[in-house]
């Protein structure tokens, strides 16, 4: 699976309506909508490499509203959820 991350600048007076346009775009899996110096961010997981370029430049790009977009490919994915599942060996929660 190849993830990328999508910083969206976007017209001010549509980002809820931009933001769930394209949680429903094929290959977008979540869309968040930011405080700081972006609006949304969106996260593109996709099977080949050739497919960002689709769901990015073919279809988050060209959702009207859409300003401006800046993408980041993930080389590998940390989280503590992932770390907690390969160090659990089967016992109950201590809680």
């Amino acid at each position: 699976m190849i993830t990328a991350i999508v910083l969206i600048d976007c017209a001010t007076d549509s980002i809820p309506e931009v933001a769930e346009t394209l949680a429903a775009l094929p290959g977008v899996s979540e869309v968040y909508s930011t405080a700081g110096h972006v609006d949304l961010i969106a996260i593109v997981r996709v099977r080949q490499f050739e497919q960002i370029a689709e769901v990015i430049a073919g279809s988050i790009s060209k959702v009207d509203g859409v300003l401006n977009t800046e993408s980041h490919i993930a080389f590998r994915a940390y989280s503590q959820h992932d770390l907690e599942e390969t160090f659990a060996i089967g016992l109950p929660d201590g809680d």
